[in-house]
């Protein structure tokens, strides 16, 4: 009898929102139109005016007007409002969110936000308990709410899913000791939303595997670029009221002069991201429209990679292994700007890196803070140069010295000198391969002979974009092409096959990460005996061919048939 009363117990109730009988009073919306909202509202678990906007019974727009003129409330154009100008202190943003209200300011003891449903009294005392101020509503339409409220999520939610990433303080390199994030100046509440957007940007960058951040101001427009895997992807468009700042904040945490913005300036900064200790160099550059802003995160975990990684063939590898164990002689890296050279250096020196061993380097300036070894910044300004820096080097009883960049003849004279009397000299050029290395050092004014007698080797390198695995698919591609590329027809023995970027969630565009292409060349006697009858780059290259050195093209498409890059990508990368 009790389970007959109780099966026929009627069902609970559906709960009238004033909304609903707001819009029903008005005659924007019928009485069955009601029920049918309603009725979904419980069987979707959605809210009545998510459902009569998706349903496009009405607008936002007709809803909040409607609204506004019910309850005598204001109407508000959010499209009028400044995501970046709205106060941050009032009101927690997760708790906006949720309750899908965006705080507009506070006016005498009263807060003023706006809503697309200021009928709900729920929401509203949960702001005044939170706030412990009183709620004044200003209506706004729905979908301009909602969008206000994704921008907010945008530019100031660190991480909305997970706490990975924590920042903690802010601080300085190359000053006279630290700058405590917290001993800012008396504006920087004024400026929490730009400070909360700097935040999320360099956090997003270093989550995604940029190298650098680009800050542009132009004359109606402002944007954010990362450079991800070597190319650069616009990934956010801020007002160009921030402009000015955003400048201002970086300039802060890197100690540079805020009041300077006539001459470009450099400067470091580090940030401590998911308990990880992340340094930042930061390059600034007056334009026509403002000062372009350049962020470089220097991750020191990469120069410890191991050699393993960075993407030497076997041979290869044993090359180089083989000469940085040498006692003596010049080691020279070469390749463009964001080729790779720093960490292929700091690879080596980390490998040589133990207690019984003195290395120092020079560099203009630092990117890589190594544990161990004596690092110096160049200043020209100061009079400390590269030749400066290494005459004093020569001083400090060094085993293997590192020269960030051989750029004149006093400092390649140096470095050479330094080679040829008992030390391990590192260091870069700037060159297209490693046959014309040697013809740039004999441009330069050093005597063949002390080139021959000091080199030991010369590897040039590339990075190109790694496919990604999840999604790469085998690509057609024409034997004639492979062919045209630089393969062989032995090398077409149907044991392998190319293959092409697709695009997934996982990756950008096909590609996720980079791999280096080397050429490294040993200086055997025979190559010592050209350079010191003054031979060509095109000698040295053929003597090379011969001893089994891989042009960069060469050793790119062994990248290809592995099935680690592209074609394409390698066409890119590595001349004919």
């Amino acid at each position: 009898m009790a389970t007959e009363e109780i099966s026929k117990k009627p069902p609970a109730p559906i709960t009238v929102p004033s909304i609903a009988r707001a819009l029903l009073s008005a005659k924007q919306l019928t009485q069955q139109q009601v029920e049918t909202v309603l009725q979904r509202t419980k069987n979707e678990n959605k809210e009545f005016l998510d459902l009569v906007i998706d349903s496009k019974l009405l607008t936002g727009g007709q809803v909040a007007q409607t609204l506004s003129s019910i309850f005598a409330i204001p109407y508000l154009d959010l499209d009028a409002v400044d995501v970046l100008r709205l106060p941050q202190n009032l009101l927690d943003q997760k708790l906006c969110l949720s309750y899908k209200a965006v705080v507009l300011g506070k006016r005498q003891n009263r807060l003023i936000v706006a809503s697309a449903d200021p009928t709900n009294r729920d929401v509203a005392e949960k702001i005044k308990f939170a706030t412990q101020t009183p709620v004044e509503w200003v209506v706004a339409a729905h979908e301009k709410v909602n969008a206000v409220l994704q921008n907010i999520a945008k530019y100031y939610s660190v991480d909305t899913e997970s706490s990975d990433f924590e920042f903690g303080e802010l601080d300085e390199f190359g000053g006279e000791g630290e700058t405590d994030a917290n001993a800012t100046n008396s504006s920087e509440a004024d400026d929490a939303p730009v400070v909360r957007f700097l935040q999320k940007m360099i956090v997003d960058a270093f989550r995604m595997g940029a190298s650098d951040l680009h800050f542009e101001p132009y004359e109606h427009s402002y944007r954010v670029r990362f450079r991800i895997d070597g190319e650069l992807q616009e990934y956010a468009s801020p007002p160009v009221a921030i402009k000015e700042k955003l400048a201002s904040r970086i300039k802060v945490i890197s100690r540079l002069d805020i009041a300077e913005k006539r001459i470009p300036q450099d400067g470091r900064t580090k940030m401590k991201i998911g308990g990880k200790s992340i340094d930042f160099r930061v390059s600034t550059l007056p334009t026509l429209f403002g000062e372009k802003i350049v962020i470089r995160i220097l991750d020191s975990s990469s120069a410890q990679v191991g050699i393993d990684a960075l993407g030497y063939e076997p041979i290869e590898k044993e090359r180089l292994l083989s000469a940085i164990h040498r006692p003596y002689g010049m080691i020279l890296v070469t390749g463009p700007t964001g080729s790779g050279k720093t960490v292929s250096l700091y690879t080596c020196l980390n490998l040589l890196n133990t207690p019984g061993v003195n290395i120092s380097t020079a560099e203009d300036p630092s990117e890589i803070n190594l544990p161990g070894v004596n690092q110096v910044n160049v200043n020209d300004k100061a009079g400390l140069s590269f030749a400066a820096a290494l005459k004093s080097f020569l001083r400090q009883d060094p085993d293997i010295i590192m020269v960030g960049e051989i750029r004149d003849l006093e400092t390649a004279d140096i470095a050479i000198k330094a080679a040829q009397t008992g030390h391990l000299v590192l260091s870069t050029l700037h060159t297209n391969d490693a046959p014309t290395t040697l013809t740039r050092l004999r441009n330069m004014g050093i005597a063949p002979f002390n080139i021959a007698s000091s080199v030991i080797l010369i590897t040039a390198q590339r990075l190109a974009r790694r496919l990604c695995n999840a999604c790469k698919e085998t690509a057609d591609i024409p034997v004639d092409t492979l062919i045209e590329a630089g393969f062989t027809y032995d090398d077409l023995d149907g044991s392998w096959v190319p293959y092409k970027p697709v695009g997934c969630s996982a990756c950008n565009n096909g590609y996720k990460g980079r791999v280096g292409i080397y050429q490294v060349m040993p200086i055997t006697e025979a190559l010592q005996r050209i350079i010191l009858d003054d031979g060509s780059a095109l000698d040295i290259e053929a003597q090379a061919k011969t001893e089994g050195v891989r042009t960069l093209r060469q050793s790119a498409l062994q990248k290809v048939k592995a099935g680690v890059t592209s074609l394409e990508e390698v066409l890119a990368v590595t001349n004919t």
